[in-house]
This record gives C-alpha cells, structure tokens and sequence, in this order.
C-alpha cells in the first residue's frame, strides 16, 4: 500500500519533443512556440542527448540586433555573444545537458533542478539516451494528493515506528497538506522522529506537532 517515495518514471512525460544538432534558429523557435514549451533536448545518434536549448539561449539574438552599439555590453559574457552569432541547435545549445535517470526521486529531482536553476530535465538511461523530460509541475502533482491519502500514510509510516514506544495512541489530522500530530511518547527524542518521518511523506506541506513526553503508569 505504501511503496516508497515516488521517482522520476512514475511522473515524467515520456514523449518529448527534441531537436537534432543541425536544427536551425527558427525550427527551434517554431517548436517553442507550437508545443507551449520553453526548451528542448538536443539529440545526437540513436537518442544521445547532447545538450539542451532554451529560450534563454536564444534571447541574446534580439539583444546583438539592438541598434545601440553600447548595448552589447549589456551581454553577460562570451558565451552570450558567442550564442548571439549561434544558427543551429548544436551552436545555441547549452552543453552537457543536465539530466537525471527515471529511478532517482522527486526530491532528487528537485534538488537537481534547484542546483543547476533549470525548469526541466531530460531523462535518460545508463547510456544516455532520451527517456522522456520531467518539469518542475510534474514534481508538484504529489501535492494533489487528499489530505485522507495523507493522513492514512502518515498513520502507517508514524504508528508502524513509533507504536511500542507511546503512551496514547497518536493522532494524525491532515488539513490543506498540513499534518498535525497529537499524542504522548515515551521518550522526548521520538517527537522529532515523529516530524521527521510525517514530513518525508510526499504531498505534506508541513508538519505541526503537539506530541508530548509521558511515561506509562506503572501498575
């Protein structure tokens, strides 16, 4: 019932629309624009993905057709200018891709998509090749999870730690993607496990605990 944290396959878009090295500055623009879509592997051979092109690197075109000679420098660097003069995905293409293989998690995704600051990432196998592409909304969908959904894994993941070492049993409320917890433990180190693993599962939002510290009576 409860598998484990969600990876990459189990979101991921697995057709993608991709580019060859050769594909030209307008191609890449005209596929921008018909598929809603703000970048695109770029492949080599059977499926290698080589690079990725985004708006972002065609930008600096507009910008070196400004009139005013001063504003080139307004270009951050080399590589702006050198993408400004690009005429082919292999030229306007920013290389290595990053990318990330269909069995890592989302949070890894994630993680990987806050390091690099990029929207979306290839996916690829142990060989490089284009798997399918996951984006920053594909990572939100465990959010949409029901707050019953929520609650019901944090009962298992919580209860099935912590059952021989409280002293009430403890209640788990979700509401809007907020777990609260409410209890008594025996031993006060158990209450941040508590969090800990209430806020592991994907889809909580946040984690508000009101376990307290109790021993049992003793008869």
């Amino acid at each position: 019932m409860y598998p484990g944290p969600q990876t990459v396959s189990d979101v991921m878009t697995h057709t993608v629309i991709a580019v060859g090295r050769e594909a030209t500055f307008k191609d890449i623009v005209h596929r921008l624009q018909q598929w809603k879509i703000s970048a695109l592997p770029v492949l080599e051979g059977e499926g290698r993905v080589i690079g990725v092109v985004s708006e972002a690197d065609l930008i600096p075109k507009e910008a070196f057709h400004d009139s005013d000679p001063g504003r080139l420098g307004e270009l951050r660097s080399l590589t702006d200018l050198t993408k400004a003069d690009g005429l082919t995905a292999g030229q306007l293409m920013t290389a290595p891709a990053t990318t990330i293989h269909a069995s890592a998690t989302l949070a890894q995704a994630a993680r990987v998509m806050a390091r690099r600051a990029v929207k979306r990432l290839p996916v690829v196998n142990s060989e490089a090749l284009l798997e399918g592409i996951v984006s920053r909304s594909d990572l939100l969908t465990v959010f949409l999870r029901s707050d019953e959904e929520l609650a019901e894994e944090i009962r298992h993941s919580v209860l099935s730690a912590l059952a021989p070492h409280t002293t009430t049993p403890i209640v788990v409320d979700v509401h809007d993607g907020i777990a609260y917890l409410t209890g008594t433990v025996q031993d006060t180190n158990l209450i941040p496990l508590a969090t800990r693993l209430a806020r592991a599962v994907e889809g909580i939002v946040d984690v508000r605990s009101a376990l307290t510290n109790g021993h049992p009576t003793a008869h």
